[in-house]
Formats: structure tokens, C-alpha cells, sequence
């Protein structure tokens, strides 16, 4: 089935609509973000130099800092990728699934297979779905758009000598587990898998998607070929500084704490649009969004615009339909006033 691989969330925003359709955080930056922002500012005539920000991220993983690639966003890491790795015989992307990894290896000239993982497993990773002589597997942890964690140790599985294993842990900053300190089954730290990349975001909880700041982590042979598809100078200064200020201790324990805070509000809208009649959660939710299926979910989303609210559709992700909406998690106020919207809508619709 052909979909639209370039629509995005933003797509469906618009001027007095509550934006239920990015997965961005709506809240304002704190001063240890907000304040070297300013100041980087004060920078500007030098070019961007790299060398500080690079650090700061390899230690927050404990990574050698030459196992670091700052990008203009995640979504350039993807392009990257494609790029560089041009001779890879067999690309995968395991759907569903966000869905720049697949445009940028077709922009790029690759020939993409698909591994679609079934609604009746929860759109739960199984490993062995993926065909042994593919050399670049591409997936999601936790996955855009159906928010499935999956297992640290099924991931594992698809790393081996000869492929590169690109896991999109965008949303993984957004997870939480009780009982567990850090981010509930993250790769990132891993250096023991052959060809693994893992792929981070510091979009999404401190809301600078207009900044465009994310980074690879991956083997240090690697690294320098995806570098060499970069252009110069691509992560601006005011971008720098903002992953210096989101790789300190005080960001990873101000994210633990959003991240609980968020599960809670989760499971409040999780909890309410199971009780909304003949729809259905994908899986067992673990990040910002959830993603439910109901039956003419493409004209509901047109009839929520009308009392205000944007929701992202869910026909542009292979995988899914157009009986699928992906929902942003937003404080649980937010969550009420929309499930009581979309309740009427579905008692008033013929």
C-alpha cells in the first residue's frame, strides 16, 4: 500500500486548535536550559565547534567520545545513514514505525523492504520477523506511533556481524518503570553489539523542535563514514549548547522526573479511552502518545478539528489505517475536556 511517508504531526496543527497531534512537551525550558541558550547567542560569529557538546554527550552514556555524532535533529541521522551506507543490499524498516527512516533511504536510492508486526501481538517486536540477510535493519524503541517498548533483549537479537541495527530511541527519554533508574530497556549505553546505532532526540522533552539537535551513538568505525555525508558546520551553536545543558546530571534527573509524571498522565488517558465504546488501544502504551484504532477514525479526526482539537491520522504510517489516531499525552485536564469531546462526537455520528 503506497502512504504519504512525508506528512507529519505539525501538518495537522492549526491556529486555535489544541494540539494533541506533536509529540513535543508544552511547558517552559528551565533556566539551566534556558539561560546558556541566551547566552550562546553572544557566540554567533564563530563558527560551531562541536568538540565540548560531543563530550558532554559521550558522558552522559559513557561512551568514548568518538562514538558520538551530533545532527541537526534526529531526522538528519536518518538521512545521514541512508547515505553513507548506500551499498547496503538489503534495507529493512520494521513498521509500524516513524516514517523518515524509510523516505530518507528511497530519497537516497534504496530499495526498502517492510516488516509489518501484527495488532493481534500488540505491535510487539519479534526478531525473528526480520529476514537473516538483511544488512541494515531499521526500528523503533519506543516506537512512533504506537508507543510499544519493547525488549532491550529482542532488539539484541538483530545485531550481528555484517549488519548495522539503527534503533530510533527519540521517545526513549520519555519512558519510565518503577523500580528502574534509568530509561527501561535503552541501548544506548551498549558497546558490546556488533554494528549497533542508536539514534537520540533532545527535541521532544524540552521542546526545541525548532532548534534541530539530536545524535547518533554507534561504533567508532562507523561514525567518521556518516560524518563524511554531513555538511559542515551542520549543528548550529545555539544547538550546542543546548546538548551540553541536556546532557548534565541536573537534565537527566529533571527528566526522570517529567518522565513519571508523564507515565502518570498516560495511564489516566489510556484509562479513559478504554472505557470510550468500540475503540481500541495499540499495544501497552509506554511513551508521550498513544495510538487507537475505531472505525471511520479519518472523518472523526475532521469532526474533532471542528470543536478544536488536532490529532495526528493514522493512514500515513504502513502498518496501520485509516481507522487509526495517534494522541499525544497531555495533563489529565487536557485529557478529559478531549475524551468527553470525542465521546459525544462518536454518540452523535449516525
Amino acid at each position: 500500500m503506497t502512504v504519504d511517508l512525508g506528512h507529519h504531526g505539525d501538518a495537522e496543527v492549526g491556529a486555535g486548535l489544541i494540539d494533541l497531534a506533536v509529540n513535543v512537551r508544552h511547558e517552559p525550558r528551565p533556566a539551566w536550559l534556558a539561560e546558556p541558550l541566551r547566552q550562546s547567542l553572544d557566540d554567533l560569529a564563530a563558527y560551531p565547534d562541536a568538540t565540548a557538546a560531543t563530550a558532554a554527550v559521550a558522558r552522559r552514556h559513557g561512551r568514548d567520545p568518538r562514538e558520538v555524532l551530533l545532527t541537526a535533529g534526529a531526522a538528519q541521522a536518518f538521512v545521514l545513514l541512508a547515505q553513507a551506507l548506500r551499498g547496503a543490499r538489503r534495507p529493512v524498516v520494521v513498521h509500524p514505525q516513524f516514517t523518515e527512516p524509510e523516505a530518507a533511504l528511497r530519497h537516497a536510492g534504496h530499495e526498502v523492504d517492510r516488516v509489518l508486526l501484527p495488532e493481534e501481538h500488540g505491535f510487539r517486536l519479534d526478531a525473528s520477523l526480520v529476514p537473516g540477510d538483511s544488512d541494515l535493519v531499521f526500528v523503533g524503541n519506543p516506537t512512533n506511533p504506537t508507543s510499544v517498548l519493547h525488549p532491550a533483549a529482542e532488539i539484541a537479537k538483530l545485531a550481528r556481524p555484517g549488519r548495522v541495527l539503527v534503533v530510533d530511541e527519540a521517545f526513549s527519554d520519555t519512558t519510565h518503570r518503577e523500580g528502574v533508574a534509568g530509561e527501561p530497556e535503552s541501548l544506548a549505553g551498549r558497546t558490546d553489539l556488533p554494528g549497533l546505532v542508536v539514534l537520540r532526540s533532545l527535541t521532544k522533552t524540552w521542546g526545541l523542535a525548532g532548534l534541530r539537535i539530536g545524535y547518533l551513538l554507534g561504533p567508532r568505525d562507523l561514525l567518521p563514514r556518516l560524518a563524511t555525508a554531513q555538511p559542515l558546520w551542520a549543528v548550529s551553536t545555539p544547538a550546542l549548547a543546548a546538548a551540553i545543558a541536556c546532557a548534565s546530571p541536573v537534565a537527566v534527573a529533571a527528566e526522570r522526573e517529567i518522565a513519571s509524571r508523564l507515565a502518570d498522565e498516560r495511564v489516566h488517558l489510556v484509562r479513559r479511552l478504554r472505557h470510550v465504546p468500540n475503540l481500541t488501544v495499540a499495544g501497552d502504551p509506554a511513551s508521550a502518545f498513544v495510538s487507537v484504532r475505531l472505525e471511520g477514525a479519518d472523518k472523526i479526526r475532521l469532526e474533532l478539528r471542528e470543536r478544536g482539537y488536532a490529532v495526528r491520522r493514522g493512514d500515513t504510517f504502513p502498518g496501520l489505517g485509516a481507522d487509526w489516531l495517534r494522541i499525544a499525552v497531555r495533563d489529565t485536564a487536557t485529557t478529559d475536556a478531549f475524551v468527553d469531546t470525542l465521546t459525544t462526537v462518536l454518540e452523535e455520528r449516525p
